[in-house]
Order: C-alpha cells, then structure tokens, then sequence
C-alpha cells in the first residue's frame, strides 16, 4: 500500500521506492515483494504524465530540454533508456526535434 500511495502520489519508480524502503530498514525480501506489485505499463504512464506535467515549464533548445526532463525522472528512480525514450516521445509530439543526446550521453553497461 505505501508503495502504491508513493508511486502515484509522487510519481517514484521502482528504484526510488526500493531504495527508500531500504532506508527505512525494510528486509529485502519484502522491498523486492512490494515493487513487483507495480505494474510495468502503469510506471511508464506515471512517467509520461510527469513529462507532460513539466514539459511546458521547460525552455530553450531541444538539448536542455531532454537533460532537464531526463534529470527530473531520474531523479525519481526511471532508468535512463526508459527517461530518454518518454521525453523524446514528449518532444517529438510537441513538434521538437530530437535532441541527439542519448547516445554518449548515459553509458548503459
């Protein structure tokens, strides 16, 4: 239940919420429990709804603007292809051309 209530309250993605589950000295049998219980299409919704909430606030070129959106989703835990791949949908509807900036610019292992 606190897992649902932080996701859409606050729009954290599973790692933030396993890691502030782990802060708060929860075993890790049970933070693996309680974030598979999210569904994967609803964190990606919950991250469109986030870019589509702070996207009219950001300005400038298209650059800054994927680096300000991706920032603020992974700041809330999404991992960096799922972040690059919602703001570029985000700036292509909206009429922006692609930044360019994923490739180099989060190295995945």
């Amino acid at each position: 239940m606190w897992v649902s209530s932080r996701h859409h309250g606050r729009g954290l993605a599973r790692r933030a919420l396993a890691q502030e589950l782990r802060h708060r000295g929860v075993e890790e049998d049970m933070v693996k429990e309680a974030v598979e219980q999210l569904d994967p299409d609803e964190e990606v919704e919950t991250a469109r709804r986030l870019v589509a909430r702070k996207l009219g606030s950001t300005r400038g070129d298209a650059r800054a603007r994927t680096r300000k959106l991706v920032g603020m989703l992974a700041r809330k835990g999404y991992p960096p292809g799922l972040a690059f791949r919602i703001v570029r949908e985000a700036l292509e509807a909206e009429g922006e051309e692609d930044s360019g900036e994923e490739e180099g610019f989060l190295e995945s292992p």
